[in-house]
């Protein structure tokens, strides 16, 4: 599995280590350029950003523009992107970064067509990239690096893992977590999009054996199965640091779609009941509401 905190970070040789250039596409856009400014602030090391025929300009007057990807990568040496373009145009310029190199790339656009993403997947495969999204809030190592839509108020370095599908509730929960205590190590909005880069699962791969890492909070939503697959995972590989989940959309009327276009009920597939019974056989247990999610991990913590 691929390490996220290499792609992230680097390696403590390195002479970039904690300093990893981020490419940002569709950086002169009203939203893009509000993002980019506020990733800056908190000091993620934008290098570069792309925007066809606006090549030549300077975004804040210190970051180069480039036209493509190509030359963007050429120039920077950059192996993470962000995307800040409308949904239809999402799958060129996905193309257009995993063609030129991009290693970690992080799809803000939501309702992005089922087929794009599966295409964007399938080159991702095969080039040996990772997709976060699409419909994530981002990625980050918190007071080190942000890429994405989170603010930086609710979070705070430390040694928690949080993955979540919402990204409201990843900054609600992470704020509790802060407030009692619990920094984080690394939070990763999974999307909430029908299909996604990097499911529950997989990110669950990236974050397990982080050698400092002393807790889990998995914040899921009702529809598909990803929760039970991760519980079941989770029991397969007798993953035993603390672990707590929160499950939304538990009083969503069945085959009524809540909020994120993967979060509906088919009949009894991808209930809040089959999730919560999962988490239950792998020893999770599953907090009533975001608040009691940090109460249950500091209990969880002291067993």
């Amino acid at each position: 599995m691929t390490d996220i905190f290499e792609l992230l970070k680097g390696k403590p040789e390195d002479s970039d280590y904690e300093k990893k250039g981020v490419i940002v596409q569709g950086i002169t856009g009203s939203y893009g350029s509000i993002h980019a400014k506020q990733m800056i602030a908190y000091g993620t090391n934008v290098v570069a950003g792309v925007t066809p025929n606006k090549g030549g300009q300077k975004f804040e007057g210190t970051v180069p523009i480039y036209n493509t990807m190509q030359e963007a990568v050429d120039a920077t040496n950059a192996k993470i992107s962000i995307i800040f373009v409308p949904a239809k145009f999402f799958l060129s310029a996905a193309k257009d970064a995993l063609n030129s190199g991009i290693k970690l790339l992080v799809a803000i656009p939501e309702h992005v067509p089922i087929r794009d993403t599966m295409e964007a997947l399938d080159l991702a495969k095969q080039k040996g990239a990772v997709i976060i999204g699409p419909n994530t809030p981002g990625i980050m190592i918190p007071e080190l690096i942000k890429i994405g839509i989170m603010p930086p108020m609710p979070f705070k370095a430390g040694k928690i893992a949080v993955l979540s599908k919402s990204g409201t509730l990843l900054y609600e929960i992470s704020d509790a977590l802060t407030n009692a205590g619990f920094g984080q190590s690394i939070t990763i909005g999974i999307g909430g999009d029908p299909v996604n880069g990097t499911r529950l699962i997989d990110a669950f791969e990236m974050v397990k054996d982080i050698p400092d890492l002393e807790g889990l909070v998995i914040v899921g939503e009702i529809g598909g199965d990803s929760e039970e697959m991760l519980a079941q995972k989770i029991i397969d590989l007798g993953f035993n640091k603390p672990s707590v989940a929160y499950i939304a959309g538990r009083a969503a009327p069945k085959e009524k779609r809540m909020g994120h276009a993967g979060a509906i009920v088919m009949g009894t597939y991808g209930s809040a009941e089959s999730k919560v019974s999962m988490f239950n056989k792998a020893n999770i247990p599953v907090a009533k509401r975001p608040a009691e999610v940090p109460v249950l991990l500091a209990g969880k913590m002291e067993k």
